[in-house]
């Protein structure tokens, strides 16, 4: 069976214009146009659906920020070709469009260790290696050392790329890479809590 976006939409719970932006990323395959239509498999549509969410009690930070993009566009400027993320993208491409620059706490981000890269609510690729940072004159920030550990070609399956240079680089994207991870910010930049604290803690004494 086949839905219009309008339908997969509602069926995610979500705006159409959320659902569209996978679409145009390049992570959902198996589109049949019908006209100026683009149709999606119900079976796609179910497997975003019953994606399970991001592990967050896993990781050992209190908090982590989640990067929030959009599909890729060409920027002008010197250092990166694309500003947000296509599954059509070269490694090297995608690690330039999600590094930088974007408003945000970069000690926060740093200290999370991860930063989750999201698109309309779905972890498509993981950033590592955040410890170093700049600065521009506009109060962007770009971390000049990040490492993309993992990203996603396929969300539907989902299919994965393990990119890091290290088995915990790539451990910890493809724990995370095609789950569902909600956020809310005005920004690019949102901070979740891992619940870490909470996971961690000792079991209270039984009673008697």
């Amino acid at each position: 069976m086949l839905l219009t976006t309008g339908q997969a939409a509602e069926e995610l719970g979500c705006a159409i214009t959320t659902f569209r932006r996978l679409i145009r990323a390049g992570l959902l395959p198996g589109l049949s146009r019908r006209g100026v239509r683009v149709m999606v498999p119900f079976e796609a549509v179910r497997a975003l659906r019953d994606r399970p969410r991001a592990p967050l009690e896993r990781l050992d930070a209190p908090e982590i920020a989640v990067l929030r993009v959009d599909t890729a566009q060409p920027a002008q400027e010197p250092d990166r070709a694309w500003i947000g993320f296509s599954a059509q993208l070269p490694p090297d491409d995608i690690l330039k469009a999600l590094r930088g620059w974007w408003r945000c706490d970069a000690a926060s981000v740093a200290a999370g260790g991860v930063l989750p890269v999201t698109l309309s609510g779905y972890v498509i690729a993981v950033l590592t290696r955040l410890d170093r940072w700049e600065k521009n004159t506009r109060g962007r920030h770009a971390f000049t050392d990040a490492v993309l550990a993992g990203y996603v070609t396929d969300l539907v399956t989902p299919t994965t790329s393990l990119t890091g240079s290290t088995s915990v680089d790539r451990t910890l994207a493809d724990q995370f890479l095609g789950k569902r991870l909600g956020s809310h910010s005005g920004g690019a930049v949102a901070y979740v809590t891992t619940n870490t604290a909470t996971a961690n803690r000792p079991a209270p004494p039984k009673g008697p």
